[in-house]
């Protein structure tokens, strides 16, 4: 039996409001547990397959950046 854990956390995370997004995100940063990188590796993965190659860029700038 195999288990669709990004298919679960797409599931969860379907139609939430761009607040209830943020607040996700803030959520798991705070609390820093581990089971809670999936779903912020599950929402980059959104927002990497609907960004531009600008903003593609932009973030992984930021992030090398942040790195440093």
């Amino acid at each position: 039996m195999s288990f669709n854990l990004r298919g679960a956390i797409m599931a969860n995370i379907k139609g939430s409001t761009d607040q209830e997004v943020e607040a996700t995100i803030v959520d798991a940063m705070q609390k820093g547990e581990e089971k809670m990188l999936p779903g912020l590796g599950v929402l980059f993965e959104v927002y990497w397959q609907n960004a531009s190659e600008e903003d593609k860029n932009a973030v992984c700038q930021q992030i090398s950046q942040g790195l440093q």
